[in-house]
């Protein structure tokens, strides 16, 4: 690796532990802060008729479970590697989305409407978040290692084909001609 003067920066913040401690500690007061905010569970106060979130209570709440959070160095871990895989995800979809509009002439509609594709474009993402949070905690790992313990056994093969089967019937089964009258009527 070609040494210069920002990788050893980035090596300085690493020893100081900016990326195991402050980091992750100020992420997780932020996020807990904003939904202890947005949700109100500690109370509001009222001054002239206005209603005021808690936030001394909000401020101490969110502080200590982040460093709770950070306490924990397995949690610290799979937030590292989980916003890891969440920033490549992020740039895999956005790399998607510009090889799909490659493909429409300027003027355009880009987006993605209501329907088929919409649907399974944000299912693979969900699929793909969870897959992501599930390989941070290392969960992963144990499924597999339990799939291939397990292979050869008859009822995981069954689960399969009885899965791929009740999928193949659904598919071919459903009539595409009660949604198209659903859409019409609602129009």
């Amino acid at each position: 690796m070609v040494d210069s003067t920002f990788r050893g920066v980035l090596e300085f913040f690493d020893k100081l532990g900016i990326y195991d401690v402050v980091l992750p500690f100020l992420l997780t007061f932020a996020i807990v802060f904003a939904i202890l905010e947005k949700t109100k569970i500690l109370g509001t106060d009222e001054i002239d008729k206005v209603k005021y979130t808690k936030k001394n209570l909000n401020a101490i709440v969110s502080f200590v479970i982040a460093f709770f959070v950070v306490l924990s160095t397995k949690l610290v871990s799979a937030i590292n590697k989980a916003l890891a895989n969440v920033t490549l995800l992020l740039i895999l979809i956005v790399s998607y989305l510009l090889l799909v509009g490659a493909f429409f002439k300027e003027g355009e509609d880009v987006y993605l409407e209501k329907g088929g594709w919409r649907t399974f474009f944000m299912i693979a993402v969900f699929i793909g978040i969870v897959l992501i949070f599930m390989d941070a905690l290392d969960w992963l790992e144990e499924f597999w290692d339990f799939m291939r313990a397990n292979w050869s056994i008859n009822w995981v093969s069954s689960l399969i084909l009885l899965a791929l089967i009740i999928f193949f019937m659904w598919f071919i089964t459903k009539s595409p001609g009660k949604e198209k009258e659903e859409k019409k009527e609602s129009k």
